[in-house]
């Protein structure tokens, strides 16, 4: 439903995760009994969870573990990893960064060029460990790269800038024809973002295996406000799931719907998926890992852009490990650990089997959801008062939890 903002404009009213919640059904099921698992391509993964393409996040040390748990990390493919050998000195150097010297220095620090004699061995790094190999490339350098990174291995490949569009216009250069170069490559395409119906829906006729969806929720993500774009992801997650029935009906083609951004909770995580993701990419939660890369800071792919920034670094304190945040066992109540167990648990507890199942759960607009007869735990800083508050609290150091070391440029 259209609201009018002024006599000369209407707009849709656009919800986010906190304004939502999932109906219990007349059905519960035992968690040993759900099924998380999704498809991309010819990939089965158990876990409906990519680490996404940051490189405070995903290292080619991180990819293995987080494939080994049965998920997907994605490695930037133009980012630090790509441009120094030594990339530890330089995320290092990063996170000593003072506060108001950040961008401009990260800026600098990406001027270096990117060397595809690198890129090529971070792919085969995490190739010879034995995990699904995906990787990020923005629509601007990905058919210069595309034969180096699927001669070194890849097995994924993510088109991935802030917003990507299935009919870009330009009068200066010759845009990516993405229909054409994804018919091309013998590998699964992932594109986006997106946050639209229409977009997704465009974006899916060009034979994409996935879309990503999310313009701006991410929490070093500053585009809304510099650019004052963005969909709120509930919203933004059903209508690109709507486009994939759809495109379904027109193709017979199932194309997997990416949840990408804004997801601090198990709870947000099964927000997502019962919007009509099918899995969810998330940066922050996993750049709390004690084996995160970015040593407690987290930063996405625009933060460093050389005229117009549209990110910041900020600070998520490492109190994890990659298998707590994602598996578990919990030691926090506040959702921010165990992510795919509360998913699991969420859906069993509404009776759902399946992620496809879960896609079809009952709705409402609930925004009394996360306040009420919640006073005392709002009063005393705990619980679902805390706000998520232990993904900022310090926790055991690595050393003193038995978490290894961090060494070498694939820490």
């Amino acid at each position: 439903m259209e609201i009018e903002i002024g006599r000369g404009k209407k707009a849709r009213r656009a919800y986010g995760f906190d304004d939502i919640a999932i109906v219990p059904s007349r059905r519960t099921r035992d968690p040993d009994d759900v099924d998380v698992s999704w498809k991309l391509g010819p990939y089965r993964f158990e876990l409906p969870l990519l680490a996404s393409a940051m490189d405070g996040v995903v290292s080619p040390r991180t990819a293995t573990i987080i494939g080994r748990l049965g998920g997907l990390a994605v490695l930037n493919l133009e980012g630090i990893f790509s441009r120094y050998e030594d990339a530890d000195e330089q995320l290092e150097r990063i996170a000593q960064l003072p506060k108001d010297l950040a961008t401009r220095e990260m800026q600098a620090i990406y001027r270096e060029p990117i060397k595809p004699e690198l890129m090529r061995a971070r792919i085969e790094e995490i190739k010879a460990s034995g995990v699904v190999t995906a990787g990020s490339l923005t629509p601007q350098r990905v058919t210069e790269h595309i034969d180096l990174v699927l001669d070194a291995g890849l097995d994924v490949l993510v088109i991935q800038g802030t917003v990507v569009s299935a009919e870009h216009v330009s009068k200066t250069s010759e845009p990516l024809n993405l229909k054409e170069f994804i018919a091309e490559q013998p590998v699964p395409v992932v594109v986006g973002g997106c946050a639209s119906y229409h977009t997704g829906l465009h974006l899916m006729r060009t034979g994409a295996a996935g879309v990503l969806v999310g313009v701006g929720p991410g929490a070093a993500c500053t585009t809304r406000g510099v650019l004052g774009l963005g969909v709120p992801q509930a919203t933004a997650i059903a209508d690109v799931a709507g486009a994939r029935s759809t495109h379904m009906l027109e193709t017979g083609e199932y194309v997997q719907v990416i949840a990408d951004g804004g997801m601090r909770t198990g709870g947000d995580v099964a927000k997502a998926i019962a919007c009509g993701a099918d899995a969810v990419m998330i940066g922050s939660p996993l750049a709390r890992a004690y084996e995160a890369p970015g040593r407690g800071f987290h930063w996405g792919m625009a933060t460093f852009h050389p005229t117009l920034p549209r990110g910041a670094r900020v600070q998520t304190v490492q109190n994890g490990s990659l298998e707590e945040i994602i598996s578990g066992p919990a030691h926090e109540n506040d959702g921010t650990f165990n992510l795919m167990g509360a998913l699991r648990t969420s859906m069993a507890t509404c009776g759902y089997q399946d992620v496809a199942e879960f896609n079809r759960a009952e709705l409402m607009i609930a925004p009394a959801l996360q306040t009420e007869g919640k006073l005392l735990q709002t009063s005393q800083g705990v619980g679902m008062g805390s706000r998520g508050a232990a993904a900022t609290r310090p926790q055991p150091s690595a050393v003193e939890a038995g978490a290894p070391a961090l060494s070498g440029a694939g820490a």
